[in-house]
C-alpha cells in the first residue's frame, strides 16, 4: 500500500479532532476552515479534500455518534426483551457517550449550530429508539421515565454534571452514571 493510500484516513480523522477543540475553545461560530487548516499545518485545499465546508465537518460528528447508536440498537433489536439485554444495551450506550464526549459538549453548546444544522435530530432519534429498547410504551409512566433516565444520566455525568471533582476520573465518572443508569432499569423489572 502506497503512503498516499494511507493518509485520507488519519487526516480525516486528525480535521475532526481538531475541529471539536477549536469549536469547544472558541464556539462554532467563530472558528473558521482556514483556522482549522493552520492549526492543522495544512493548505485549505488538503482540508477541503476531506471538507468543503465547517458544516460538513460537524456533521460528520453527528454521523459518526448515530452509526455508533445504531449499531447498539442493532444488536438490542435481535436481543430478547429482557433486563439482560437492557443492562447490556446501557453498557454498550455508556461506551458510545464516553468515546463522544467532545462531541456530546460541542452539541450542549452550540445549540444555535444544531438547530441550524438540523443534527438535533439525529441525536433526540438515537434516544428515542434506544428507550425503546429499554421498556415497552405500554408500561406505566413511571417506567418509562425511569429508562429515560437512565440514558439521560449516562449523558449529564459524562458531559453536563458540573459537580465534579478534579480527582474525579473519567472512568470513574462513567462507572457512576452507569450505576445509577443500571439502578433505574432494575427498578423497572421489580416494579
Amino acid at each position: 500500500m502506497t503512503q498516499t493510500s494511507q493518509n485520507p484516513v488519519p487526516t480525516r480523522e486528525r480535521i475532526q479532532k481538531t475541529a471539536i477543540e477549536l469549536f469547544s475553545e472558541n464556539g462554532y461560530e467563530r472558528t473558521s476552515l482556514r483556522e482549522i487548516a493552520e492549526h492543522l499545518g495544512l493548505t485549505k485545499a488538503a482540508l477541503y479534500y476531506h471538507f468543503k465546508t465547517k458544516e460538513d465537518i460537524a456533521a460528520s460528528f453527528f454521523d459518526s455518534y448515530a452509526k455508533d447508536v445504531d449499531v447498539i440498537c442493532d444488536w438490542g433489536d435481535r436481543q430478547p426483551r429482557d433486563l439482560e439485554t437492557r443492562r447490556e444495551l446501557l453498557r454498550r450506550y455508556a461506551e458510545v457517550v464516553q468515546s463522544h464526549v467532545p462531541v456530546m459538549r460541542f452539541m450542549q453548546h452550540n445549540q444555535a449550530a444544531l438547530t441550524r444544522l438540523d443534527r438535533g435530530s439525529v441525536f433526540q432519534n438515537r434516544l428515542d429508539r434506544l428507550r425503546d429498547l429499554l421498556v415497552d410504551q405500554d408500561e406505566p409512566l413511571t417506567n418509562r421515565l425511569r429508562a429515560w433516565d437512565a440514558l439521560t444520566t449516562l449523558y449529564s455525568g459524562l458531559v453536563t454534571w458540573r459537580g465534579r471533582q478534579k480527582t474525579d476520573t473519567d472512568q470513574q465518572m462513567r462507572e457512576a452514571a452507569l450505576e445509577i443508569s443500571m439502578s433505574l432499569i432494575d427498578a423497572n423489572s421489580r416494579a
